[in-house]
């Protein structure tokens, strides 16, 4: 199989990622023709002992630094405040490292190869990100979860990243009764709920009502990933991480297409 071969299944998301990169899709593509070139012509070739689609990625990045390029993009008025616009007041190498990990999928071990860093600088890298995203997106949330001690320990991650709490519901009708008090921006949901309602029976009335980004936060994966239903883009598996929480609530918040920005105080 010839190398362009090798590498086709991998384009539509390594131009999904030159985009984000660089706001315009023209652009991007401009890079990713540029690289692919220089493989076909011997100029650049895999490095060994990096998959394919890692080995792709790391080309993109080494034709990249190789022009000069600039990720910064034409300031804007601040009106258009889709994940685009926001992407673009991210420092450069941050967003780098926040878009191979939160959008492509890369773990941070391929992150470094990508960008040819060390581990901890991309790490310090995500964490500039996200530090960045979640100054910009702090917004009111409502916990649904029926175990105090549990619920205790999101609402202070959920405060830490800057956000406020507005309710916490331990059932369905308590949930959907928070929302008609306070429209939050996001929801973090269980699913077995405290008088044995559910999480996900709670969630789809209040998308009924509400365009708003949701976490399943719980220990009954399972019941979500069925296929019988459409299945969450955020889920997190109890006992979980801390650091999984914040990172899937600031993705949640950057990429959901109609979010609104909470109004300044």
């Amino acid at each position: 199989m010839s190398l362009l071969a090798r590498l086709a299944p991998h384009l539509p998301y390594v131009r999904r990622y030159a985009r984000a990169l660089t706001g315009d899709q023209t652009t991007g593509d401009h890079y990713v023709r540029v690289a692919l070139e220089a493989l076909a012509a011997g100029e650049k070739v895999l490095e060994a002992g990096l998959t394919p689609r890692v080995a792709l990625y790391h080309v993109f990045h080494t034709i990249w630094c190789s022009t000069g390029a600039q990720l910064e993009s034409p300031a804007t008025d601040g009106a258009d405040d889709d994940a685009n616009s926001r992407l673009m007041r991210i420092a450069p190498r941050s967003r780098q490292a926040f878009l191979l990990t939160a959008l492509e999928g890369f773990t941070p071990s391929e992150t470094a190869q990508i960008l040819g860093a060390t581990f901890d600088e991309v790490g310090a890298l995500i964490a500039e990100a996200q530090s960045e995203i979640d100054a910009e997106l702090a917004t009111d949330v409502l916990i649904i979860e029926d175990e105090p001690v549990i619920a205790a320990d999101i609402e202070a991650l959920v405060k830490e990243l800057g956000h406020t709490v507005v309710d916490i519901a331990a059932t369905r009708t308590e949930a959907v009764d928070a929302v008609s008090r306070n429209r939050p921006g996001l929801v973090l949901a269980d699913i077995q709920l405290a008088d044995g309602s559910s999480g996900i029976d709670a969630v789809k009335d209040i998308l009924a009502e509400l365009d708003v980004p949701v976490i399943f936060i719980t220990a009954f994966p399972e019941r979500l990933l069925t296929g019988e239903r459409p299945e969450p883009t955020f889920l997190i598996t109890k006992p979980f991480q801390p650091e999984t929480v914040k990172a899937a609530i600031g993705q949640a918040l950057f990429f959901h297409p109609r979010r609104k920005a909470k109004a300044a105080a």
